[in-house]
């Protein structure tokens, strides 16, 4: 293997740790210096990798955009099975999901020298948002539906984020039950609502 292969193998362990760090510890417990233990690295290594723990943050949050970006881009499956795809991707790893979406919007106000991974990250997300698009269009003519694509794709956001955090919190997730009967429920509803009357529909 050539060094730049050795880069990348050791880039993608290092990211790899750093994420079940922060997801079992919190932002608190993740430290640089616990990173470099548990992957037996020099602290100086790390540095080769990313300047900043804001930094590293930023990476793997692109890196799990990139994820999401290359799963729609499977153009054997059906929207239904793309959107059972993106809400198990974010239900399955609940805590992933919340945590992600706090650091991404704190950082948006308080990361330094980041700025250059902001622009990547909504690169990525305009990419995967374009095709998203289409293929809602698609998907929203073929059942003949009145819901526009912005109010299916809004709705279909909120929804999966509303369902990782109640299935992330530390109260709610007692009364829950089966987590995956309600996985699969949330999954039904958003399939569910373009085939709805609408809201005057649930207000009558």
């Amino acid at each position: 293997m050539d060094r730049q292969a050795q880069f990348r193998a050791r880039e993608a362990l290092i990211f790899q740790v750093a994420e079940k760090l922060l997801l079992e510890n919190g932002e608190a417990g993740m430290t640089l210096d616990a990173l470099a233990a548990e992957l037996d690295l020099a602290k100086g290594t790390l540095y080769k990798h990313f300047q900043s723990k804001d930094e590293l943050y930023m990476l793997l949050i692109i890196r799990n955009e990139q994820m999401l970006l290359e799963m729609i881009k499977d153009t054997d499956k059906q929207f239904p099975e793309h959107l059972a795809f993106f809400m198990l991707h974010h239900l399955h790893h609940p805590e992933r999901t919340v945590l992600f979406h706090q650091i991404e919007e704190r950082l948006s106000t308080t990361g330094v020298g980041i700025y250059h991974l902001f622009t990547e990250l909504y690169q990525i997300r305009k990419q995967r948002l374009r095709l998203i698009i289409r293929m809602t269009e698609r998907y929203l003519e073929s059942i003949e539906s009145q819901m526009t694509v912005r109010d299916y794709l809004a709705s279909i956001w909120s929804l999966t984020h509303g369902a990782a955090a109640i299935l992330n919190s530390s109260f709610y997730q007692r009364y829950l039950g089966s987590r995956d009967t309600l996985r699969v429920a949330y999954i039904d509803q958003a399939l569910a609502m373009p085939k709805q009357t609408g809201a005057a529909g649930y207000l009558a």
